[in-house]
Order: C-alpha cells, then structure tokens, then sequence
C-alpha cells in the first residue's frame, strides 16, 4: 500500500488535510465519497509522487488527442473490442510520447483496470476525459459520450485559436516596442554620448538625463537581466502555490475590461464542461468536484468547489453559484432557468455560447483601443528619446551661423 495525501472538505464546509493509505488515487477518493466527503484531491506521497511529476511533463497535444479519440470513436462504433481498438491505433500511432501512454493504457486494461482508471493512471490526461470515460463505462453508452466530448474539445480549440488570432498582432506590436526601446536606450544613446565628450558644450537638461539613463542602463543591463530572470522564476514558483495562484487571480479578476473577459472565460469554459459531463450521465456533484477542478483560475476553483459542498447538502445550483458572488447574474438567471425547467445541460450550453460570443467581442474591442495606445506611446517615446539627443546638434549648427 501508498501513501496518499488528500484534502477533504465534510457536509458543513470544513476543510481538511491528512495522510491515508491506499493501493491507488481513486481507490482512496472512493473510500472517502463513500463516507460523505467532498474530496478535493489526492496526491501520492513519497518516490510515488516524484514519478508522478515526472510523468506529468510528458503532454500530449490537444489536437492529436482529438485525433485519436475520434479514431477510437470509429473504431469501437464498428464493434471492436477496446483492446483491439487500442492495439490498432498503437501501431498507426506516430507520436512516441502519446504511443508510449497508450501501451501503458492497454497494458492497464489487459491485466483487468477499468478504461478510465488506466488513463488516469498516466497523469496527464485531463480529468474530464477520464470523468467522461467513466460516465461512459457506468452507463454502457461509451459512444455517445466521447461524441460528446469529442465536441466538446473542437468547441475549446475553435475557442481558443480565435482568441489566440486576436491577440497575435497586439503581443507583436508590444515586442516590438519593447525591442526598440530597449536597443534606443542601452545602445543608440550610449554612442550619443560617446558623441558629446569630445564636444566641449552645454548640454541641455533633457539631453543629461537622457544619456545618464543610456550609460546607466548599458553597464548594468546584465545584472537587470539577471535579477528579472530570478524574479520571474521566483513569481512563477510562488504563483504555483495555493495562495500565490489566489492572490495573482484576485489581481487578475480586479483588471478594468480584462478582469470581466477573464471572468466570462472561465464560466464559459466551466459551463461547457459541466454540460458535457451531465449530457454524459454524471450525478451532478461529480460533475462539478470535476468542472471546477479544471478551472485555471484558483478563486473560481474554490468557488465552484464551495458551490459543491452547498449542493450536496441540498441547495440549488444557481443558488449556490449566487452565494459565491463571483458569477455574472445572467449566467446565475439563465442556470435556474434550466434547472426549474428540467434543461440544465442545454441551458448550460447556452451560457457558453453566450460567454464565448461576449468575450471574442469584448477582447475584440479591447485589442482595437491598445494598439493605438501602443502605437501613440511608441512615438512619444521614441520621439522623446531623438529630440533629446538632437538638440545639442541643433544648437550647435545655429551657434556656427
């Protein structure tokens, strides 16, 4: 037996932390479902752990795991065994880090786990997938809800390469400027000065400060790289954490304009998993342990998490969404909507569709106000940076006249 480490909240919402035994991650999650735990996650302890991180490096692309899915798809739709489907897709299967995880998968099946079980055991699936899988095992209908989650994961990457396309052109602009501030500054300014000694004139007061600034950041650029790369690292590893992710959420979400488009992304994102996984035949509090715990933002997590709890204690979904106040009213309305009406995976639907919509259009219009503020910033600066180092010329040219 392993030792696990889980974290566990009980019917009034208290949360705690301890070590149990335990021959696998869900067999430990089960035992404690069983006794009425909300059961936020399980971890291994020990060498176990360290192979799991290891393990979780090996990321399999979004789209080729599409692609396989809807080759299995096919494969178990013409009345092929799950073996032999994945014995078949293994050897057409070019990817060596996604091969290497199938034949682990099928190993897993062959010696009697579940089909979602072997997946979860690879650790870099998504935990909807293999929710789904379950859903899909319990029920006897696999087919239909990995159609459900094949459209799903074309929904999410449509969603996403529109928002990536977006915001190609702004992230160039800003390297841009970026690139050419930083050259203006610790080069073209160094040499201005280099320039300036050998005239022995008076500077104006701009043109000092200028070439202090440009001297100053040429011999000390290599430590402000350094020191920026070790803050960075530093940032990254202390936003990893449970209260750093919380505090740099709480920041994101008080952002004018981005802080709201990143809240209606993620009620999209949650809406279309919770849909997908009701659709599949999840009771409803898996189903949400599941959705919120594939939320990026950490305050929405605990939200949707909190929701749980409320639920499994016989509140309404809306309500308890309502309680958080993190949601958008319309989203909370349009969700008691389809609860009282019996439609809540469709409704759910709907509201993603909505969010999805009102955040292409909101990034849209967002995007369209920053370049030209890059692009005015872009001309004062650089603008400011000439000027200052061409007025001793200038001066010159009209003290010889």
């Amino acid at each position: 037996m392993t030792e696990f480490l889980v974290k566990i909240a009980d019917e009034r919402g208290h949360l705690a932390q301890q070590v149990e035994h335990g021959y696998s991650e869900s067999e430990v999650r089960e035992r404690f479902v069983q006794q009425g735990y909300l059961v936020y996650w399980v971890k291994p302890r020990g060498l176990l752990a360290a192979g799991k991180l290891q393990t979780s490096g090996r990321k399999v692309k979004q789209s080729q795991f599409v692609i396989f899915n809807q080759q299995f798809l096919t494969l178990i739709k013409a009345g092929l065994p799950i073996l032999h489907s994945l014995d078949l897709l293994i050897k057409r299967q070019k990817d060596r880090n996604l091969r290497t995880l199938l034949q682990n998968v099928r190993d897993r099946v062959k010696s009697g786990e579940l089909l979602s079980d072997a997946f979860a055991a690879q650790h870099v699936f998504p935990k909807l997938y293999t929710t789904t899988l379950l859903a899909g095992e319990k029920s006897g209908n696999m087919e239909e809800v990995l159609s459900r989650f094949i459209a799903f994961q074309r929904l999410a990457m449509t969603f996403k390469k529109k928002l990536a396309v977006s915001l190609v052109y702004p992230t160039l602009l800003v390297t841009v400027v970026l690139c050419m501030s930083v050259f203006l500054v610790t080069y073209v300014v160094p040499q201005f000065a280099k320039l300036f000694e050998n005239i022995n004139a008076q500077l104006p007061p701009l043109t000092v400060f200028m070439l202090a600034v440009g001297t100053n950041a040429q011999k000390y650029l290599p430590f402000a790289a350094v020191g920026l790369i070790v803050l960075l690292a530093v940032f990254w590893r202390w936003k990893s954490s449970d209260r750093g992710a919380a505090a740099v959420d709480r920041v994101m979400l008080k952002l004018p304009v981005f802080g709201d488009i990143w809240l209606k992304y993620q009620v999209a994102n949650f809406s279309r998993m919770l849909s997908t996984l009701l659709s599949g035949g999840m009771p409803l509090v898996p189903s949400l342990e599941t959705a919120g715990g594939s939320m990026s933002s950490r305050i929405v997590l605990n939200g949707i998490m909190d929701a749980a709890v409320r639920v499994r204690e016989g509140q309404t979904l809306a309500g308890s969404l309502e309680q958080q106040k993190m949601f958008p009213d319309l989203s909370v309305e349009m969700i008691e909507v389809g609860e009282s009406t019996g439609a809540l995976p469709a409704m759910l639907n709907s509201v993603a569709e909505f969010y999805e919509e009102d955040v292409q259009t909101a990034l849209g219009a967002a995007m369209a106000l920053i370049e030209p503020v890059i692009l005015i910033f872009m001309a004062v600066f650089v603008g400011g940076v000439l000027i200052s180092l061409y007025m001793p010329i200038f001066s010159l040219g009209s003290s010889i006249h």
